[in-house]
């Protein structure tokens, strides 16, 4: 595993930590009058560094980025290629989500704050600064991220993996950046074949592997797109590599306005409208097919997301009837492909209050192992669902955004990590340089 040398010290911003129950989060008042004996240094400092380094990989990102300033030897965990291999190995699981401000622009995908240049609150920083925020669900906290050094003209398009995809925004072959911004690298890979305007990205990214797939909105004049093809482009471990070498043919009538696709066990999907239904691409047999969506002229806001290994639709349903109240559900894709069951509904009481809020504007919704978030635009409101403990509650507002002025927050399902050492892949296809 190569090193890692992170060009900031200090990602996150630790102004603003809340929580719903007045009680969890980082920031705790810790009774330190009495002293405990288990808390005796002369116990503690003879503590093996190999157990310790064991303890600290189990640290989330925010308190392991302020453990590192307890001592030198901290501090240089996070170059040290014995205890990044360590953290991969045994360090939990997280399902966070990381949001960026969506500047209301013609185009699918989500903008950063300086796009619009617009100067309100955070926009008020100067140059191309962009940040996200990142959001801890277990705590209910929020983190600001800088993205200072990645290049301007660029938009975040899909994640997985650990790692953000950013897409170039002019039209024409699309340059594709992976960035971590936890450790703050950014790498570059080779630009696609073919003109695009604002195409669907797809990314699934394994401890061993990339792939991407790029669909739709071909330029086919300078003035004109069209959904006709599809490109991918996959490198592992094993030494094969396509550069953007596989192309299919998109079905005759789509018509993608998502601008980002799912990766669930080896197909990539995404959203059709007017009427609504999903495309899927089987990368390794490289055909496309067409999947009904339940209850598809009755749909609002639909998102596709995937929840542990499986491909959920949330969405709102206008049709108001007897037997079918409108209502938020969740369908879940059985394994045969074409069948969709219905696996939650929101609580119709809740439902009237989200309805009042949303005022028929649209939502934005994001999963992530086992907890959906639901943005309102134009509001600071947004919901949480946790799917097995089968809770709803509302989260705090993000400190960082102001509602209604500096534009709504999209996102993506994000599992923070300190190292992603499968970017290494891409060293010798001239990674980008800054």
């Amino acid at each position: 595993m190569e090193a890692f040398h992170p060009p900031i010290t200090f990602p996150f911003s630790y102004t603003f930590n809340t929580t719903s129950s007045g009680h969890g989060g980082i920031a705790e008042n810790i009774n330190t009058s009495s002293p405990s004996p288990w808390m005796n240094s002369r116990i503690w400092s003879k503590l093996p560094h190999r157990l310790l380094d064991r303890v600290i990989a189990f640290l989330p990102p925010p308190a392991f980025f302020r453990a590192r300033c307890v001592c030198k030897r901290w501090y240089a965990l996070l170059f040290s290629n014995t205890f990044l291999e360590l953290y991969l190995q045994v360090s939990p699981r997280r399902h966070w989500f990381l949001f960026f401000k969506h500047e209301r622009l013609k185009s699918s995908y989500i903008y950063r704050n300086s796009n619009s240049g617009r100067s309100h609150g955070d926009n008020n920083r100067a140059g191309t600064d962009c940040e996200g925020y990142l959001f801890d669900p277990y705590e209910l906290a929020w983190y600001r991220l800088s993205f200072a050094l990645l290049p301007s003209g660029f938009s975040p398009a899909s994640s997985s993996g650990g790692l953000i995809c950013w897409v170039s925004d002019e039209a024409g072959p699309k340059t594709l950046i992976l960035c971590n911004p936890i450790v703050g690298s950014l790498t570059q890979l080779p630009p696609t074949l073919r003109s695009r305007l604002f195409p669907s990205i797809g990314l699934s990214v394994s401890p061993s592997s990339i792939d991407v797939t790029v669909a739709g909105d071909d330029l086919i004049s300078p003035y004109a797109v069209k959904n006709l093809t599809a490109e991918s482009f996959h490198i592992d471990g094993g030494g094969f590599f396509s550069l953007w070498g596989t192309n299919s043919s998109l079905p005759k009538v789509c018509n993608f306005k998502s601008g980002q696709m799912v990766h669930v066990q080896g197909k990539f999907y995404c959203l059709n409208y007017s009427p609504f239904s999903v495309s899927a691409y089987d990368v390794a047999a490289n055909n496309w097919c067409e999947i009904k969506a339940p209850m598809r002229r009755h749909l609002r806001s639909p998102s596709l997301v995937e929840s542990k290994g499986k491909l959920l639709l949330v969405s709102a349903v206008d049709k108001s009837s007897l037997n079918v109240p409108k209502s938020l559900r969740l369908w879940a894709l059985q394994a045969c492909g074409t069948t969709w069951i219905e696996m939650e509904r929101m609580p119709q009481q809740l439902y009237v209050q989200f309805t009042e809020l949303e005022n028929g504007h649209g939502f934005h919704s994001v999963v992530h192992g086992e907890f959906l978030t639901i943005m309102i635009p134009g509001s600071d409101k947004a919901l949480l669902f946790d799917m097995c403990r089968k809770r709803w509650q509302w989260i705090p507002p993000c400190p960082y955004v102001h509602a209604g002025i500096d534009g709504d927050l999209h996102g993506f399902a994000y599992e923070p990590q300190l190292a992603t050492p499968v970017t290494g892949l891409l060293d010798p296809f001239q990674p980008f340089t800054g």
